[in-house]
């Protein structure tokens, strides 16, 4: 049911790379499942095919009610990368015109000496000063000077100007100036997009406030069309299900929200697997996890630690690939906001290899994406990708994919990688594709090592939890080269992400800076601060027609040791402030960054940044779900084939099974199990069984 109790199916939607996949729970407990081909041109096609394929009837119509649909989306994030975005403005404090192009003193490769700094989203020309200062409690040194504000609408006018950025100094304490420019300009200019730093990001450090609202102005007026483009769809179709969407912390938001505030949701899709590993890791048993998601165009990484998933403040869009979100900075554009702490490489099933000048195979971060996709799809690319080498291996079936959704040629598949990688670096056939495969496991570790090794953690302690369409291929070689021993892959693992949307709770963040000492602080004032956020998100759930009582409240803190410039995230035990509680985020906040740094300082003295109050709407989304198992039915019943692992195992006579047909008791490798959405490689050295639940575990085989 949906928050207004109406009965109905609830979908969830998430646009890949190559396929966007869609899961639906019925009324009785039932999943299905659905892999389309996504439709770049226009997403909300992709999404309308796969409704209308599960759900209508011989005219085209729903004849099963929707009460929801739950949508994670790479349109702002593409919009990003693409450059596509709304033509915006920014409005800022006299003197602050150029911070967008000061950034902060990162690049991303150390010893390139020919890269550029990314061009601001914001380009010079419309970037316009206004007369106003503040102190940095917010006191009013100069008076907002509102004449100077015509001449800024007349250049909008005519610059056609589809967004515009307020962020004055010091706005996150006092945003009275930027709410009169709004008010001023919004009239005047009817129909633009205004984005307010004190809303969006109510924070001190004024690079990342302002980096933040431009890149929410920038997708804004994109995202609010795509929306609407889908509810129209939705419409013709004969459904008015609400739309929520994902939101990078893992949180669901109503689409008016997610319109408003786009910057929310630039990595809805990775944040929605994250949350159905989490979820699935306590019905497995197992408090630490590491997840692998691996699509059509990126690998994705995370980290879930006594049963809670781990989250970071900032994050990079817009720039190549990075293996690290922390230590390889300054390639993309910077936002402040709250997200689970994910690391992404240019590691999918499309992913292009290729000799380079040097002569070292290289693959990704180019990807052939859904179109044309690998050369064995048959669609005009040549180019061998990660999916083509795992054809070539023998891992994947040569015939179809996702239940004959694509035609697979291993053939062509053959041609590709003979002629650019084989033949070029004088290797057979097989060595050329296992280089592919190989490159591409390291590339994912990498990956993982960013969020464990980085942050203090041994892979090794985790067990890791693979999925999307290619991950559980790839899944126990990247586990072995880490140390880790145990692998999980939950049913329907290709789809994963879109059944973690169905799992996924409404979720409201409000942030502060508090900026004080924990030695003596006013806890009256602090107090006053958290009782306002509290007040504020209940206020906005409200308006969004969710139930006031079903609001669940936490809250977190960013501390750093006195003197320092930077801080670390750690949980407050409790809204009401007080000495034990302060107490309680100093232990936490020592204990994390001993494990991160490697030392604590000899000083206990600490300060309080900012606070940060988050609002869960319990909506009773929990469910004990089965799938449907049709789908499945017949693809891999009693098969062998021949498969190559690698130069020491060799090829191997490999038995091809179904989920189903895997027994319950451990079965060495090699096996390879077909589904309708995924393929799980379980290699010589392993061993696989299938659990009560119906998840696949794959454990190393230690030797006896």
């Amino acid at each position: 049911m949906n928050n207004n109790g109406t009965p109905g199916v609830r979908v969830g939607v998430d646009i890949g790379g190559t396929f966007t996949d869609l899961v639906i729970l019925t009324p009785d407990g039932t999943l299905e499942k659905r892999k389309i081909p996504s439709t770049p041109d226009d997403y909300a096609e992709a999404i309308i095919a796969g409704i209308r394929d599960a759900l209508s009837g011989a005219g085209g119509q729903i004849e099963t009610p929707i009460a929801e649909i739950v949508h994670a989306t790479t349109v702002a994030t593409n919009a990003i990368l693409e450059r596509r975005g709304a033509r915006t403005a920014l409005i800022t404090t006299e003197g602050f015109r150029d911070v967008l192009e000061l950034r902060r003193i990162r690049i991303p490769l150390s010893y390139d000496l020919g890269w550029e700094k990314p061009p601001p989203l914001a380009e010079r020309a419309l970037r316009f000063e206004v007369k106003e200062r503040l102190d940095h409690m917010g006191a009013i040194l100069t008076p907002l000077d509102i004449s100077g504000l015509d001449a800024i609408v007349q250049a909008c006018t005519e610059e056609e100007v589809a967004a515009i950025a307020v962020c004055f100094l010091h706005s996150y304490r006092n945003p009275d100036h930027e709410r009169r420019v709004r008010d001023y300009i919004a009239p005047r200019l009817p129909g633009i997009h205004i984005s307010l730093s004190s809303d969006i990001l109510p924070e001190l450090q004024e690079f990342e406030r302002i980096s933040t609202t431009v890149v929410n102005a920038y997708v804004a007026p994109l995202i609010a069309r795509y929306l609407e483009n889908l509810r129209r769809k939705l419409d013709a179709i004969g459904t008015t299900a609400p739309i929520v969407v994902m939101q990078s912390n893992g949180g669901l938001v109503p689409a008016g929200t997610a319109a408003e505030r786009p910057v929310l949701i630039i990595e809805s899709g990775p944040a929605a697997g994250v949350v159905a590993a989490m979820r699935a890791a306590r019905e497995f048993g197992h408090d630490n996890v590491i997840t692998l998601d691996m699509g059509g165009t990126t690998t994705k990484a995370s980290i879930i630690e006594g049963g809670k998933i781990l989250r970071a403040r900032d994050y990079e869009v817009g720039g190549p690939v990075s293996v690290s979100s922390r230590l390889v900075r300054g390639g993309g554009y910077l936002l402040r906001i709250p997200v689970i702490d994910i690391s992404e490489v240019g590691a999918g099933g499309g992913s292009i290899a290729a000799i380079d000048t040097g002569g070292a195979l290289r693959v990704g971060p180019r990807s052939a994406g859904a179109a044309p996709g690998p050369a064995c799809y048959g669609l005009g690319n040549t180019q061998p990708t990660v999916t083509d080498a795992n054809l070539v291996l023998g891992f994947l079936h040569d015939g179809s994919l996702a239940g004959g959704a694509l035609t697979v040629d291993r053939g062509l598949a053959e041609s590709a990688v003979e002629s650019a990688v084989a033949g070029p670096a004088n290797l057979s056939l097989v060595e050329a594709a296992h280089g592919i495969h190989t490159i591409t496991n390291s590339n994912m570790v990498r990956a993982i090592k960013t969020v464990s090794i980085e942050r203090g953690r041994d892979p090794a302690d985790f067990a890791m939890m693979a999925f999307g369409g290619a991950g559980p291929i790839h899944a126990a070689g990247v586990a072995e080269a880490l140390g880790i021993r145990r692998i999980l892959v939950p049913p329907a693992p290709g789809l994963f992400s879109a059944f973690g949307l169905l799992r996924a709770e409404v979720e409201h963040h409000a942030a502060r800076t508090v900026l004080t000492g924990t030695d003596a602080p006013d806890l009256g004032a602090l107090q006053s601060v958290i009782d306002e956020m509290a007040d504020s998100l209940k206020q906005r759930i409200r308006a969004e027609g969710f139930a006031e009582e079903s609001i669940r409240y936490s809250a977190l803190a960013d501390m750093r040791y006195l003197g320092q410039s930077s801080e670390l995230m750690v949980p407050l035990s409790d809204l009401r402030i007080g000495g034990a509680a302060l107490l309680a985020a100093e232990d936490a906040f020592e204990a994390e960054y001993e494990r991160l740094f490697g030392h604590r300082a000899d000083r206990r003295a600490f300060e309080l940044v900012n606070i940060h109050v988050i609002a869960t709407i319990d909506r009773g989304v929990e469910h004990t779900a089965r799938w449907d198992s049709d789908a499945d039915d017949g693809i891999t019943a009693g098969r062998h084939r021949s498969v190559y692992f690698g130069p020491e195992a060799g090829s191997r006579e490999t038995a091809i099974l179904s989920r189903q047909a895997l027994s319950r008791d451990p079965r060495d490798g090699p096996i390879i199990v077909e589904e309708y959405d995924s393929t799980v490689v379980v290699p010589p050295g392993w061993r696989a069984w299938r659990d009560p639940q119906d998840n696949i575990v794959i454990d190393f085989a230690e030797a006896d």
